[in-house]
């Protein structure tokens, strides 16, 4: 469920009657938890901590805090963060519930949406996680104020492809006007309605993948460096001339999109070779057997 966040301390109104939360939140975002009331577990988040054993350090430490089946841990961050308490949520005493508070744009668009959490395995992304989903995903303006200009653009690329996919208006808007709170209630919107129809990826889900299977083997190769935003940003116009080429897609789709991304300063040019990109791709969680991969 999306809940509008006036300022960050009107989650401890919504949680007043919750009898156990344990935060766990990126050590970065410590100014967003600190006159929280409850006990808080700071964690080092980047694609090489997003790891099995950063969850089992989650999982211990709630144990330390005798934190029981009824508890809720609320996860403070971006998407790593969001995985990764949630992933920790769904195995701790088989389960508990959990909920959101993301920090960035792309995780208050996407990654805090529809219960997807995991960690990497071997530097390919997510290839170990469950299907979790949070009592509460809470979107605050407040937390976006001091997020550098990189991270909003990455979580533009989120924001307009979700757009294409469901609202061609509010692309338009975002492309004259930029990002509004109004248009990432819009796209988060958008993506919970999706994600209620098909929680476990059997159909309609699967379209917001657009852009991920390049993009995940773009990140891969990159070794981090480049992030996911601006990954899937080249991933859906690599998508776009495949579909061309497969007479799927309009002619001058990817010419269109290529204007419309750089116009709003995100990357649309893969460094890398299709060859180097081929053998991540084959491992992407989303590939299908006998070797298919799903775009």
């Amino acid at each position: 469920m999306i809940k509008e966040l006036t300022h960050i301390a009107d989650i401890k109104t919504h949680l007043s009657s919750e009898p156990e939360v344990y935060v766990v939140y990126d050590r970065n975002v410590a100014w967003v938890v600190k006159d929280f009331p409850w006990k808080a577990l700071p964690i080092e988040t980047s694609e090489s901590r997003k790891t099995l054993e950063t969850v089992e350090g989650i999982c211990r430490w709630l144990v330390e805090q005798n934190a029981s089946r009824s508890a809720l841990i609320l996860a403070v961050g971006g998407g790593i963060t969001t995985d990764m308490a949630g992933f920790a949520a769904s195995i701790y005493k088989r389960g508990i519930r959990y909920a959101n508070l993301p920090t960035t744009l792309l995780s208050q668009v996407d990654a805090a949406i529809g219960g997807k959490t995991g960690v990497n395995l071997d530097g390919y992304k997510n290839m170990l996680g469950a299907f979790r989903m949070p009592e509460a995903t809470f979107i605050s303006a407040d937390v976006l104020r001091s997020l550098p200009q990189r991270e909003l653009r990455s979580g533009l690329a989120e924001l307009l492809k979700t757009f294409l996919l469901a609202d061609g208006k509010a692309y338009e808007t975002a492309l004259l006007h930029g990002v509004t709170q109004e248009l990432i209630l819009k796209a988060a919107r958008i993506k919970e309605d999706i994600v209620g129809r098909d929680p476990f990826e059997k159909g309609e889900r699967a379209k917001l993948n657009l852009g991920h299977t390049f993009g995940h083997a773009i990140e891969h190769a990159s070794a981090g460096s480049i992030p996911h935003g601006e990954a899937v940003a080249m991933g859906i116009i690599l998508a776009a001339r495949l579909g061309e080429n497969l007479g799927l897609s309009t002619i001058g789709l990817s010419r269109r999109l290529t204007a419309d991304f750089q116009a709003v300063g995100l990357p649309t040019d893969c460094p890398y070779p299709l060859e180097t990109l081929k053998d991540a791709m084959a491992k992407d969680k989303k590939a299908l057997g006998g070797g298919k991969v799903k775009f």
